[in-house]
């Protein structure tokens, strides 16, 4: 048998080709995966089923499982929707304490009340009390006459609009089903809201044209009585600005009279005088004590010029921050929004700048015809009749339907 035949068959061997060795390669590889896939697979199973007779060995109670369902329910609810953003996350976090401020602020309203009625009240009497009878004794009669009428009315004034903004419904939506326009349903009435309806979360309702709560009227500023509450900024801040600046040189002198009352109580009242004193005859027989005279001033004057400083300081104060959210509030009204649609705008304005549109707000109807819409003013005569005077007229609409493309010309023509 030569070498190129088989041993078993006699045959020739034939050599294999590329081809088939490359096959035979793959085939063998082919085997040598399967088997190692189901081995993985079977020793998977097996850790796995390990794994389980564990966990049951070694459950958690019930309780402890739904809180810590509870617990992941609650950290998914930030992230519920594609809607959610930083706003979301930050009120929910923040929400006990949102919470705790609505209640204390809805408990102390009554506080706060009183506060503004017995400041204003001692204002009020120190202007009688001390500053009329100076005014009287000073200035001339045109001066006089100016002093008296200008501070009754300005009196008169803020009395008038601070009674109204506190006893005046802001407004509210109605609870059954009405024909009127709705934008949305309130999440915590469960009733429709009218545009610029927002809910309340320390009256706990939902308020028409809601500017903001005002816990130093206890109420909230609404579609009915935010002109009241702006009015009575306005003339109370008038009326610290004219007691500040017609009593400034009264405070200089009230505040340099107790600095030299402080200097004249530093001095000892007597020096005791003893032995060689009586010999020379500084002081008369049978008297040991030097009597220094009566102080040049009384009890009396002293509280009149602690009540000019008092009177002086608060008047700034309140003048200052009174006055700063006065016009922040006519800014507010000249663009034809309230603080809550001043938030809501500026955050649609830089949504709609990011696909290169301009937002406008709907309720902005030009500077002259906010104003007209919001004083309730329909002719000439009303600006001296509403504006200057004390006046209880309703104010334009009923808060439930709103114009909403801004017009050219007066909606209310003057």
């Amino acid at each position: 048998m030569t070498s190129g035949q088989n041993k078993f068959t006699g045959k020739k061997k034939s050599k294999l080709t590329g081809s088939e060795i490359h096959l035979l390669v793959l085939a063998f590889y082919k085997c040598r995966m399967r088997w190692c896939s189901s081995s993985a697979f079977h020793l998977l199973r097996c850790v796995r089923l390990r794994l389980c007779s564990r966990r049951g060995q070694n459950r958690l109670p019930l309780w402890i499982r739904e809180i810590w369902a509870y617990m992941r329910l609650l950290a998914k609810s930030l992230y519920f929707n594609s809607l959610t953003d930083s706003d979301v996350v930050f009120d929910s976090v923040f929400e006990p304490v949102f919470l705790t401020v609505d209640y204390v602020t809805r408990w102390f309203g009554l506080v706060f009340v009183y506060l503004v009625v017995i400041l204003t009240s001692s204002i009020v009497g120190i202007a009688y009390v001390v500053l009329l009878p100076l005014i009287l004794n000073t200035y001339s009669p045109p001066w006089i006459a100016w002093h008296v009428c200008y501070g009754h009315w300005n009196l008169i004034m803020i009395a008038f609009h601070y009674y109204k903004a506190t006893s005046t419904s802001p407004g509210y939506p109605p609870t059954e089903k009405h024909d009127g326009p709705v934008v949305s349903v309130c999440k915590k009435c469960i009733i429709p809201k009218p545009a610029r309806t927002h809910h309340c979360g320390i009256c706990n309702r939902c308020i028409l044209k809601m500017d903001h709560h005002c816990p130093w009227l206890n109420n909230c500023v609404g579609h009915f009585n935010h002109r009241y509450f702006f009015s009575f900024c306005l003339f109370m801040t008038l009326g610290c600005v004219y007691c500040s600046i017609s009593g400034r040189n009264l405070f200089l002198d009230a505040y340099n009279a107790l600095e030299h009352f402080k200097h004249l109580e530093l001095e000892k009242p007597g020096i005791p005088v003893t032995g060689m004193g009586l010999l020379i005859g500084l002081l008369p027989s049978g008297q040991t004590h030097y009597q220094t005279p009566a102080p040049p001033y009384t009890f009396k004057d002293k509280m009149i010029h602690k009540s000019i400083i008092y009177m002086w300081v608060l008047t700034s104060t309140v003048g200052v921050a009174l006055g700063a959210l006065t016009i922040w509030h006519a800014v507010l009204i000249s663009r034809g929004e309230t603080s809550i649609e001043r938030h809501i705008n500026s955050k649609e304005t830089k949504r709609m700048a990011k696909w290169g549109k301009v937002y406008r707000n709907p309720f902005n109807y030009s500077r002259l015809n906010n104003w007209k819409i919001f004083l309730g003013v329909e002719k000439r005569s009303h600006w001296v009749t509403r504006v200057l005077l004390p006046s209880a007229h309703p104010p334009h609409g009923d808060g439930l339907t709103w114009a909403v493309f801004p017009v050219k010309k007066d909606l209310i023509p003057v």
